[in-house]
């Protein structure tokens, strides 16, 4: 006959049900609102750190010459589709609001005015920089992002290079130098937009509208418009390569560094052009 082994032979233990454990607390509002206050000035105090650090790099040689013109072709010329489409049709929808506003009260001769000064202020390099900024911040993100969770950023540390000054200090450069660049075209192409809707469907000739704009713009008007344009370009370079840089988690933390930077781009150029533009007011009238 065959023999059973003890192991099969003998009874199982019963299993032991789980206690029911009690569900935790629910997070308070002011638990949460703390948490996440900190984690703002985590993120703030770091930014700090890696700007000071990207400044002081930027002035060691070597030089990262090609670098910088490499990312000036991928940030600046590579935006020039979506810059062009968006100032085009922002010019178009300003002159349609503005026109038919302004026909109501007999002022229409005042929209070449009213969309020059909003345009060189304020609108051609504020929504360039939202725009063209969700578009560079999330490259630089999801880029540096990639080579950080294939540990590449640690392969450059461990070459005892810089990964500062190999990866942010060329995108601020590049960020800095072609921000001006984009924010003069939009002002150039959303003027034009306007001026050949008011001609063509409001009946005011295009010498009028250009003649009317420029006779009440000054100089100081597009000097305070352009000189944003370089601390926007900062802003998206170094938010992105600080959420690129702080990726953890494979691909998944890849796409939330990304969304988070978008965000954060969004969020402080908003923030700046308040400051910025009080600035303006102060310095240029």
């Amino acid at each position: 006959m065959p023999t059973t082994s003890p192991e099969l032979a003998a009874p199982r233990a019963p299993l032991r049900s789980q206690p029911n454990l009690p569900a935790p607390p629910p997070e308070m509002f002011w638990e949460r609102f703390l948490r996440r206050s900190g984690n703002f000035f985590v993120h703030l105090g770091q930014i700090g750190r890696m700007t000071g650090q990207a400044f002081r790099a930027m002035f060691r040689r070597p030089f990262e010459f090609q670098s910088t013109m490499y990312q000036m072709e991928q940030l600046g010329v590579r935006s020039l589709g979506i810059a062009c489409a968006t100032a085009i049709f922002t010019g178009m929808v300003m002159a349609v609001q503005f026109a038919f506003g302004l026909q109501k009260f007999g002022g229409m001769e005042y929209t070449g005015r009213v969309i020059g000064l909003s345009f060189s202020r304020e609108l051609a390099p504020t929504l360039t920089a939202v725009i063209v900024g969700g578009r560079i911040g999330s490259g630089i993100a999801a880029e540096v992002g990639s080579m950080a969770v294939t540990e590449q950023i640690d392969a450059i540390r461990a070459l005892g290079a810089d990964p500062v000054k190999k990866l942010v200090v060329p995108r601020l450069l590049a960020s800095v130098i072609v921000m001006p660049v984009l924010g003069s075209l939009a002002l150039v192409l959303g003027f034009s937009g306007a001026m050949l809707i008011c001609d063509w469907q409001f009946g005011i000739p295009w010498g009028f509208f250009l003649r009317s704009a420029l006779g009440s713009l000054q100089f100081r008007d597009f000097i305070m418009g352009i000189f944003k344009c370089p601390f926007f370009g900062a802003l998206i370079a170094i938010v992105g390569c600080h959420f690129g840089l702080i990726t953890r988690g494979g691909t998944e933390g890849v796409g939330q560094s990304t969304t988070h930077a978008v965000v954060g781009v969004s969020i402080s150029i908003l923030v700046a052009d308040f400051v910025l533009t009080k600035l303006g007011i102060i310095l240029f009238g």
